[in-house]
């Protein structure tokens, strides 16, 4: 089968995430990367560790118009005679699957966390993380968008050859003035460690505490949603419904109370962590470890008593 992936590279790099799509599709057949903006031949060739056989590039495309990028797929479909396409489940991802979808007439799996089963039925998410359930495409095109962190990646060795793809797409309708781009060593999307604080930290000017754990694990740092209306983070740290959906293999929220809103963005994390004063909180009923505690005095200790394990090791 001949599978096409598509992968966000206008940062300049490859990302976690574009790594884990490539893979997924390797799995399910012969696989070309398409994408697109001004990345060097030697970063796509790496792709070729992920399965990836060949990678189209178009470097005239230098926005994530995501009009402009359901046509160079399409056009890459066309040029290669793809069954199948994936993306990563991520903001381009599900902006450009339902376009694509539409343009092909392909059946559409959005969020799957599964290669399919012998039967091509693919496991996704339901009831926000709540359930699992199973998708069975029909059509002889399929596009199917992994979530984030779900298959995990194990590179193997190799190169993938980089070839130009220099699709007309004609006009584009969008004029894209700045792009700002999220700061920080750890993407949250990314991140396999995140440590996250609500309300119950009083304030902005307490966060620090919170920068030191995650500096101290690794990790990406998050917050609640009304953390970010108030202005107290930025609001590409909100995870939740409404915000950033994570998978990280630990999560630790320190003041959060744990409304579904809250939970439907966290609750595929692989270990939660809850730290809050009320024993009631909600979030305890999700957690796998809780501790009631006031978190300034928790996560000071917690710091500290890790940085003393690193420092023995």
């Amino acid at each position: 089968m001949s599978v096409l992936v598509y992968i966000d590279t206008l940062s300049g790099k490859i990302a976690k995430n574009a790594m884990e799509a490539v893979q997924y599709g390797s799995k399910i057949g012969s696989t070309t990367v398409v994408t697109n903006g001004d990345i060097s031949e030697g970063e796509l060739s790496k792709l070729g560790a992920y399965g990836a056989s060949k990678v189209l590039v178009n470097k005239a495309l230098k926005s994530n118009d995501s009009e402009q990028i359901t046509k160079l797929v399409a056009k890459a479909v066309e040029s290669t005679g793809a069954e199948t396409v994936v993306f990563s489940h991520d903001l381009v991802g599900r902006a450009v699957a339902p376009r694509l979808s539409v343009l092909l007439n392909a059946g559409l799996v959005s969020g799957a966390v599964a290669l399919p089963n012998d039967n091509g039925q693919v496991k996704v998410n339901v009831f926000s993380g709540k359930a699992y359930g199973f998708v069975n495409v029909k059509t002889s095109k399929k596009v199917i968008a992994l979530t984030p962190n779900s298959v995990g990646v194990v590179p193997g060795s190799g190169e993938a050859s980089v070839e130009a793809f220099d699709a007309d797409l004609g006009a584009s309708k969008i004029t894209v003035k700045e792009i700002k781009k999220q700061e920080g060593d750890i993407l949250l999307p990314e991140a396999e460690l995140v440590v996250s604080g609500g309300r119950g930290l009083k304030g902005p000017e307490n966060w620090g505490m919170i920068e030191d754990l995650a500096k101290v694990l690794g990790a990406a740092t998050a917050c609640s949603r009304p953390v970010a209306d108030i202005g107290w983070r930025p609001h590409h740290e909100h995870v939740g419904q409404t915000g950033v959906a994570i998978r990280p293999n630990l999560y630790i929220a320190a003041g959060i109370s744990g409304a579904i809103q809250h939970l439907a963005g966290v609750n595929a994390s692989k270990v939660i962590v809850v730290i809050n004063t009320d024993p009631e909180a909600p979030f305890f009923k999700a957690a796998d470890y809780g501790i009631v505690g006031d978190a300034f005095d928790v996560i000071p200790k917690l710091t500290e008593e890790i940085k003393k394990l690193k420092a023995e090791n």
